[in-house]
């Protein structure tokens, strides 16, 4: 008699899940950056930039909202990434479009009340741009709601996802350099929101996301410039030395080029020309310090990139890589150092004792 094949049913395909996003923020990050840069030399490191650009450009994700408090342009930014509908308050988009994850593309100022009304109205994943908050109050907000609620988050400082800080951070973490004395940020003398938020994270991001023992600095402002505890302005941070936990410590000095160095007892590593390349030096016999050849790295968009690794959390594939206690901690980091320079220079302990202190609150 003659057997009959034994043929097994096929498991069924299971396509990954397209999730539904609503853009906050219909501006330069939200929307028009890519603009700025597609034209320049090394644009491909950053494209696609925006919110906008990099939901559409995903796989996981589609747009199907937009929101901005000028209906025209929100209009105008929906129609050009194809979003069904366009919105100028995102408490009613929110309500009405039952999304899975919202970009917050705002100024600083009203994302405490953003990310809160999104995490009770049951959207599953935020993605904000920095700088996270003005104040330490807010921070302590959104952290309070996104906890209460369960909700994934990643931080928009874009370099967090960039493959060539993930290859940096695990040379650091294979022992490429030995053991890790210090961080140096080349980063220039910068407003502490605007520009130095992306300095605090990528230190922290290489000292393997550690606690903060204690901050220090100094920026460019005048007495006149603090009201109380309110510094009204977005100051230059000149200088910072962040002490971690783990005994790592880290510059921010006013060399720019926007590189960074991490520096170990048997060598160092640099990333180069603002995210382009990397470059590695290790100690021979002598304690001369030698290049050494090392693989390239994918150029990949750190907005894209942080997105979908939102996208994977919402799969339930564990945390993101810029969750919010981390966006809290690196914005706690530039909020420690202007109090240290409110207080003369001082050592500044995290976590901050002064909950009521703010920076520039009206300018965004």
């Amino acid at each position: 008699m003659q057997r009959q094949a034994c043929v097994l049913p096929l498991k069924e395909l299971v396509m990954p899940v397209t999730y539904r996003v609503g853009l906050i923020g219909c501006g330069r990050m939200g929307a028009t950056i890519d603009d700025e840069v597609k034209d320049r030399p090394n644009a491909h490191i950053f494209l696609p930039y925006s919110h906008a650009a990099a939901i559409v450009a995903s796989e996981r994700t589609e747009l199907v909202a937009v929101c901005d408090p000028v209906p025209e342009k929100a209009k105008a930014i929906g129609q050009r990434y194809g979003a069904q509908k366009a919105y100028s308050d995102h408490e009613a988009m929110i309500d009405a479009e039952k999304l899975d994850m919202v970009a917050v593309a705002t100024r600083p100022g009203p994302h405490a009340a953003i990310v809160s009304y999104a995490a009770e109205r049951g959207v599953r994943g935020i993605y904000c741009e920095k700088p996270l908050c003005n104040a330490v109050r807010e921070m302590d907000v959104m952290l309070e709601a996104c906890r209460r609620a369960g909700v994934q988050f990643n931080y928009g400082t874009q370099r967090r996802y960039m493959p060539v800080y993930s290859r940096v951070r695990e040379m650091v973490a294979e022992g490429a350099i030995g053991d890790v004395q210090s961080i140096v940020a080349h980063c220039g003398v910068s407003a502490a929101q605007w520009g130095l938020t992306h300095a605090a994270d990528m230190v922290l991001f290489l000292a393997g996301d550690e606690e903060v023992e204690f901050a220090q600095g100094t920026l460019v402002a005048e007495e006149s410039d603090w009201e109380g505890h309110v510094l009204k302005k977005d100051a230059a941070i000149s200088s910072a030395y962040i002490r971690f936990k783990n005994g790592i410590h880290a510059n921010f000095v006013a060399s720019g080029g926007w590189e960074f160095e991490v520096s170990g007892s048997k060598g160092k590593i640099r990333t180069l020309s603002n995210s382009l390349d990397y470059q590695l030096r290790q100690a021979d016999e002598h304690g001369e310090l030698k290049p050494v050849a090392v693989d390239p790295v994918e150029i990949d968009s750190g907005t894209q990139r942080g997105i979908e690794d939102l996208a994977r959390a919402l799969d339930g594939a564990g945390d993101t890589m810029g969750n919010l206690e981390l966006a809290c901690r690196s914005q706690e980091m530039i909020f420690a150092v202007a109090e240290s320079h409110r207080l003369g220079g001082a050592r500044v302990s995290l976590p901050l004792t002064n909950r009521q202190l703010a920076i520039a609150p009206d300018h965004y």
